[in-house]
């Protein structure tokens, strides 16, 4: 009696963790397209890009812009160095992400619109479309990749300073801790201590 309820449970639990939605299913799709871009710069002896998670999370901020844009508003592809873009608050985006502008400025933003983002054909629109000269450059080294409803937008960096999607400079450790030193030397001073 026992064993045919646990078994029954544990078919219950097997069900309902088979219908929750899987975070690594939807992030395939995003590995897939950059295994297909590497594959693509490898068959032009280019090294391969690698993940740059600020420019992710730039692609991310750009794709949600898009979401509900139909894709008849790009008509082809619609190239967008990262300090023009046209379809974001792209300030508002730097903010968000945490990034400091300077170091966007050598980047692209290259969005695709493929009606339910058929993996073929949003490759094929970034290898066999004006994107392809931006993934044949050896200039960029990183990648970000966003997606929404049937918007994919690849972020493309640089190792130059003005293209690397790096952080908004933290404040120095040094000069914090001399300014914890002043405040207690003040502190020791008020107090009569020194």
């Amino acid at each position: 009696m026992v064993s045919s309820r646990v078994c029954v449970y544990a078919c219950v639990l097997l069900q309902a963790l088979l219908l929750l939605p899987n975070p690594a299913i939807s992030s395939d799709e995003k590995d897939n397209l950059l295994q297909g871009i590497n594959s693509f710069r490898q068959s032009r002896n280019l090294a391969a890009l690698t993940k740059n998670e600020n420019a992710g999370c730039v692609a991310d901020e750009i794709a949600e812009a898009l979401e509900k844009k139909p894709c008849s508003t790009m008509a082809g592809a619609s190239t967008v160095t990262s300090t023009r873009p046209q379809y974001a608050d792209y300030p508002s985006v730097i903010k968000k992400c945490n990034l400091d502008s300077n170091t966007t400025a050598d980047g692209v933003i290259l969005p695709v619109c493929v009606p339910k983002r058929v993996p073929t054909l949003v490759l094929t629109n970034y290898t066999q479309s004006s994107y392809a000269s931006y993934l044949n450059n050896s200039r960029y080294t990183g990648i970000g990749l966003g997606k929404e409803d049937d918007w994919m937008v690849v972020v493309l960096t640089t190792n130059t300073p003005a293209g690397t999607f790096s952080n908004m400079a933290a404040p120095k450790v040094g000069s914090m801790l001399q300014l914890t030193r002043c405040f207690l030397v003040l502190m020791l001073v008020w107090f009569g201590i020194c």
